[in-house]
């Protein structure tokens, strides 16, 4: 299981990254992104202190564990350019908070992530159709989520990026211990989103790339 959208304690979760990381290790993850909730206050404080933490645990730990961000509830026109900020500081994985009917997100996140440079756009809820073919042309991922509330347009997200070659990835988007998930659980996910074994084994290759 590789698993690229997580929270540590420098946003929204409970955990320090070392302990995120050991206990997604624990579970049998071999990968994982820590990409905390990012916009224009934090992104200089939060990246480098991530980049920092995981050189020192890729050194002694067998999961690999990759900095990114979650650019998340800021104003569409701002993506791109807080995108290439965030690669700059050393984002190796550039998320989006999408369109999830879970929470007010600003109208337009989801076009205005998919025309930046991105690598995952996160829990896009009712997306549209042209959005998905963005998704496509662009190489960006789409997300099938673990998360409560987030995860309730799985189906739709599915059935859209399967109709119009987009690819997918699944995540847990994890804030505390009991959010990660296993490779059998986040199987189980894929299949209930109406997804075959065969894409849950295409959108771990999909998460490899990243790497």
């Amino acid at each position: 299981m590789i698993d690229l959208h997580t929270h540590s304690i420098f946003s929204d979760g409970v955990l320090v990254p070392s302990e995120l990381v050991h206990r997604a290790e624990v579970l049998g993850i071999k990968a994982i992104g820590i990409t905390d909730h990012g916009d224009a206050s934090n992104l200089d404080f939060i990246i480098p202190r991530i980049v920092a933490v995981l050189e020192r645990l890729n050194y002694v730990n067998r999961i690999k564990a990759v900095p990114g961000i979650e650019l998340t509830h800021i104003p569409p026109s701002q993506i791109a350019q807080l995108a290439e900020e965030a690669r700059s500081l050393g984002a190796k994985v550039v998320v989006v908070h999408g369109e999830t009917i879970a929470e007010p997100v600003i109208p337009g996140t989801n076009r205005a992530a998919l025309v930046a440079d991105i690598d995952i756009l996160a829990h896009p809820g009712l997306i549209s159709e042209e959005e998905v073919r963005m998704a496509a042309e662009k190489g960006i991922f789409l997300e099938i989520s673990a998360r409560k509330g987030h995860s309730l347009t799985n189906g739709h997200v599915a059935k859209l990026a399967k109709k119009l070659g987009a690819e997918l990835v699944v995540n847990s988007d994890a804030h505390e211990p009991s959010d990660l998930v296993t490779e059998e659980q986040a199987r189980r996910i894929v299949l209930g989103a109406g997804l075959s074994r065969d894409d849950f084994e295409r959108m771990q290759k999909n998460a490899e790339s990243l790497l």
